[in-house]
């Protein structure tokens, strides 16, 4: 039996040798993906204010009751007209008592409850360009609860996934909106075909929120309507409804980038698809043509407001507008 023996290394000048070898630091891995895919809670909420809440506070002095708030219900006083007023606050009956045209003039409500429906279901993770629509959705539902905490109010949230409907009990203050962030992000990798109905998440609200509330729904709507119109539109009856409605291009306009396969993230199954044929084109196109009439007709039905956030976009343009078309309307 023989032992190797490994040969003695040669000696060098002092003045040749090699430095000190220095332990190796692997190099930080960079990610393409927004920072709510891989980011804390803290630095989520930190990025949103630092880039949306600090333009908002410059385009608006402070005030956001122009982002959200609708006009209270609540009567204060019947005055008379004033030149300006708007037509549909004349009170008919005051008027034709006395002969002279009044309005009514509302009390705007300070402490109310607001609850963020988020849809977590595997469509919603999809996306091909900036990030997905559920990290869109996560983004706005994040801005939504700062701005709820920062005004006073209460916030709650549902999240709708494969595991069904998530209730985080509503709170106030930072430490609240960081919740609603961290229990979001959870659910971030847990995508699975099964899926709930977006519906059930609007029945358990409409059923917890006694009072006049905010409500906001983050979805793509591309579940059936059937699956939650009604809910939507009877929710709308009573709480100030708010539908922030998330769109990748793909959905809207299929590239023609010849043979792929297509998985289906409801039900698992894949298609494989020419997307240069003319006729698929022709079909793509009428499919989402009616897919949208459908959803905005819904949207009339139920009377609510809306706005369309885009995947390949950021997010304060759109607020930005429907906060302006929102304020016009008060």
């Amino acid at each position: 039996m023989t032992i190797a023996v490994p040969e003695k290394p040669a000696r060098t000048s002092f003045w040749r040798r090699s430095p000190k070898q220095q332990p190796v630091v692997p190099p930080v891995p960079t990610s393409t993906k927004p920072l709510s895919a891989r980011a804390l809670p803290e630095q989520l909420l930190r990025q949103l204010e630092f880039t949306v809440l600090k333009r908002l506070d410059g385009f608006f002095f402070g005030d956001y009751s122009g982002v959200f708030y609708g006009p209270s219900l609540d009567l204060a006083e019947v005055r008379p007209y004033q030149p300006g007023d708007e037509v549909r606050r004349i009170d008919w009956n005051v008027t034709a008592r006395s002969g002279e045209l009044h309005v009514r003039q509302y009390l705007e409500e300070r402490e109310i409850t607001a609850w963020i429906i988020v849809d977590a279901n595997a469509s919603m993770h999809f996306g091909t360009r900036r990030c997905t629509k559920y990290q869109l959705a996560l983004e706005f539902a994040a801005l939504a609860a700062r701005i709820c905490t920062r005004h006073g109010d209460k916030v709650g949230a549902l999240a709708v996934g494969a595991n069904g409907v998530k209730l985080i009990p509503a709170g106030s203050g930072r430490q609240q909106a960081l919740r609603i962030v961290d229990e979001l992000l959870k659910l971030e990798s847990q995508v699975a075909p099964a899926s709930t109905h977006l519906g059930d998440a609007l029945e358990q609200v409409t059923r917890t929120l006694r009072r006049r509330g905010l409500v906001f729904v983050i979805s793509d709507f591309l579940e059936p309507p059937i699956h939650w119109e009604k809910n939507l539109s009877r929710l709308s009856l009573k709480h100030d409804l708010i539908c922030a409605r998330t769109i990748d291009p793909v959905e809207r306009e299929l590239p023609k980038v010849g043979g792929a396969r297509f998985h289906n993230s409801g039900t698992g199954l894949e298609t494989w698809v020419d997307t240069s044929d003319k006729s698929v084109q022709t079909a793509h196109q009428a499919m989402v043509l009616e897919r949208e009439q459908r959803i905005a007709k819904s949207f009339r039905r139920a009377a609510v407001d809306h706005l369309e956030l885009i995947t390949a976009k950021d997010i304060l343009d759109p607020l930005l507008k429907f906060a302006i078309r929102r304020k016009g309307r008060r």
